[in-house]
Formats: C-alpha cells, sequence, structure tokens
C-alpha cells in the first residue's frame, strides 16, 4: 500500500512538471514554416524566442521602416516639418511595384508621403522622401547604412529605401539584406521615435484628399486589430503595426507588433512561402509570448512618484513625474523579481529648473540588471534661489549630515 501510494505520488509530481514545461516544451516546438524569425520583448529587448536570428535574407518592403524612421527622426528634430513640400523626381515616379503613382514634378507633403509609405507602401513615395532628405537617393542610403551601423545591425545592408531588389531599380548585385534580429532592434527603435506608431497603426489613407481622393489606400497588414463600420473586428487582437513585405527573393516578410495589458511584443517572421503562412507564424510567435509573459506596470506617465533635492533653488525640492508609462515584460510567475531604483542627474537639479526639464531616469531591473528605463521630468518651475536662501539650506544640509538621527 505505502509502495502503491509512492508511486502514485511520483507519477503526480511528474504530471505537475509536465505541466509546468509545457510553455517551454512549445517554445521549442512552434513549428514556424518561415526561414527566420524572432520574438522579442519590447521594453528589455530580451530575446523571447528565435529561429536562425542573424540569418542574412532579403527583407522586401520591410526596409521601410528604416526609411520611415529616418524621416520621422528628421522631424522630432526640427530638420523636417510634416507641411514641407515634396517635388517628385522623375527617377521617383519610375518605381514599380506598390505606388501611389506619382507624376513627374507633382508636389505633395511631408506627411501624404509618409501615410503613403507606412500604409500603401508605396515605393514611389519613399524615393520621393529620400531624395528630398538626402538630395539623392545614394545620399540617403549612406544615412541608413549609417543609422543601421548605430544601431549595431551587423547583418543589414541597405541598398535602397523602397526594399525592391537592387536589379529591379537598375542596380544589379547590390547587396540588400537584414537578419530578424536585425530587423526586430530596428522595430524597437523605430517605436521610440515620435509618430512611428501611429502611422503603422493606420489601417486606411486616401491620397489627394483635396483633389482626385485616388487611391485610397488599405494597409498591406491585414492583421492590424481593427473595428470596421459594421461593428465587426478583424486581425489579430492587441496588433497596431509594423510593416508587411513580399518579393519573389523575400518571400512574404512582417515585423509586427501587438500590445495587451502593458505588455509589448515585437515578432518578425522572413522567408514565408505564403501570406497564410506568414500570418500563421506570427500568431504564433505572439500567442506564445502572451501566454508565457505578462507586464509589471512600474509608473504612469505624468503620474508624480515624490521629490528630489534641488541645489541653489528657490525650492527645496522638486516633484518628478514619468515622461511615459513604464512596464517591462516577465515570465509569469516572476512578477515579484522586479526592483526599481532611480538615477539622477545632479547638473539637471541645479536650479533654475524649467518644468519638464529630464532630470533624471526611474529604471526597472532585475537582479540589478536594467531592463527599461523611462526619464522622469521637473512638474514644477524652480528659480534661482538667493544667496540668503542658498546659505539657510547649505546650512540645514549640513547640520541633517551632522546631527544623527536628524532629519
Amino acid at each position: 500500500m505505502e509502495s502503491s501510494s509512492r508511486r502514485i505520488l511520483a507519477g503526480l509530481i511528474v504530471l505537475v512538471f509536465a505541466i509546468l514545461n509545457v510553455g517551454a516544451v512549445s517554445a521549442q516546438n512552434l513549428d514556424l514554416s518561415a526561414k527566420a524569425a524572432v520574438l522579442m520583448e519590447y521594453s528589455s529587448g530580451e530575446i523571447l524566442y528565435e529561429k536562425n536570428p542573424h540569418q542574412s535574407l532579403p527583407m522586401a518592403s520591410v526596409t521601410k521602416i528604416m526609411t520611415m524612421a529616418l524621416a520621422l527622426e528628421q522631424v522630432r528634430d526640427g530638420l523636417l516639418s510634416w507641411d514641407d513640400i515634396v517635388t517628385t523626381s522623375d527617377y521617383a515616379r519610375r518605381m514599380g511595384g506598390s505606388q501611389v503613382w506619382l507624376e513627374t514634378g507633382e508636389q505633395m507633403t511631408v506627411k501624404e508621403l509618409m501615410y503613403a509609405i507606412a500604409v500603401g507602401s508605396a515605393n514611389d513615395a519613399a524615393v520621393a522622401i529620400a531624395e528630398h532628405i538626402g538630395g539623392t537617393e545614394p545620399a540617403f542610403v549612406d544615412m541608413m547604412n549609417q543609422r543601421a551601423k548605430e544601431l549595431g545591425l551587423t547583418n543589414t545592408v541597405f541598398a535602397n529605401p523602397s526594399g525592391l531588389p537592387p536589379d529591379v531599380v537598375g542596380k544589379p548585385g547590390a547587396p540588400h539584406h537584414s537578419s530578424a534580429y536585425d530587423l526586430a532592434v530596428l522595430s524597437r527603435h523605430a517605436l521610440a521615435v515620435p509618430s512611428f506608431l501611429e502611422l503603422v497603426s493606420t489601417y486606411e489613407y486616401t491620397m489627394r484628399a483635396d483633389s482626385s481622393g485616388q487611391p485610397h489606400l488599405y494597409s498591406y497588414n491585414s492583421m492590424l486589430d481593427r473595428v470596421l463600420g459594421s461593428g465587426r473586428r478583424y486581425g489579430f487582437p492587441g496588433l497596431d503595426g509594423i510593416k508587411t513585405g513580399m518579393t519573389n527573393d523575400a518571400g512574404y516578410c512582417i515585423s509586427a507588433t501587438a500590445q495587451r495589458e502593458g505588455l509589448r511584443l515585437i515578432a518578425v517572421v522572413l522567408g514565408s512561402a505564403t501570406a497564410d503562412t506568414r500570418k500563421q507564424d506570427v500568431s504564433a510567435l505572439l500567442n506564445y509570448g502572451f501566454r508565457m509573459y505578462t507586464a509589471v506596470n512600474v509608473a504612469k506617465k505624468g503620474e508624480v512618484l515624490g521629490k528630489v533635492e534641488v541645489r541653489r533653488g528657490d525650492l527645496d525640492a522638486v516633484e518628478v513625474a514619468p515622461e511615459n508609462d513604464l512596464s517591462v515584460g516577465v515570465k509569469r510567475g516572476e512578477e515579484e523579481s522586479i526592483s526599481t531604483w532611480y538615477e539622477w542627474d545632479q547638473e539637471k537639479l541645479t536650479a533654475p529648473i524649467a518644468v519638464g526639464t529630464p532630470v533624471g531616469y526611474l529604471v526597472a531591473g532585475k537582479a540589478d540588471v536594467e531592463l527599461a528605463r523611462v526619464p522622469l521630468l521637473a512638474q514644477q518651475e524652480v528659480q534661482k534661489g538667493s544667496v540668503f536662501q542658498i546659505m539657510i539650506r547649505t546650512a540645514k544640509r549640513l547640520l541633517r549630515s551632522l546631527v544623527p538621527g536628524r532629519k
């Protein structure tokens, strides 16, 4: 009887461990059909799943992530405006594949062309933007490769801003390739650039709205989570970007991102045989990620976290709040392993301080290893204090340091 009970207990233990390890087993057996794939947790950049992550492959129009990121960086830095007028060259007009039928000499705003790239994957718009920013397409391509180097994309070489095969645009033999890992890193960078997510989450857009209204664009990313006029929901729940691509050489490719309850994931698939298998692979990656991981929501944008001491100001301390939400993805059951700490910029904490000045960071990590951070912004204006105020505060601080227990 005792022996039988032990056998039953042993069997139950084995069953429990099998259940607990189901995720790990399925992680290794997602059975993806794509040539290469990566699943990344956005906040930390941790790789949750990979298949041939560093294999160099053609990436078709997924290339346009870099094109859009560079343009939006210029907007962010004040070097380019949404309302700037771009004039189409004859070379841009002659781009094949997906296009919005730009005419030689036709003028459009940066905003219109950016939506044409993000929604309609327009090759002519990508070249027009590239020429406007770089002066020439080759000069813009140099900018693309320079940014790739800065981001550590060691298996990426760009030959054009569109993703068309080099021989199609008259540059036979020119290299143009990336890897699933590099594209995940690039996508993570692009998501942090203002307006990028707004562009790539858009499902439809009308070109030439003030004249012909043609063409009316629909995103090639059919997995975008959206509700149509009928009220029916379409797409993959929580998926709000980024970019698809397809050529004969590249097959069906995508970099996708989805967010649920604060957990944002990035899934990259390269070299799928069909649009359906691409969708199946991305769904498998994201479903695995959301099943096995969860978000620890550390702080909310604008939520005052407390005060930090200020030097030489008319105030002793200034309230601080995060610039954006901060969350960290962890394996389910490991939520308590996340800790937080602050890093302050003493130079920025010296008066005068304007409202909105970044004065430090809130950092989230695990076992003292940083996973993610967010800037902390001053919520009050601090003027430079008078000599008398500074002397009094200096004396108080000295007193606190000399008298044990004095606060």
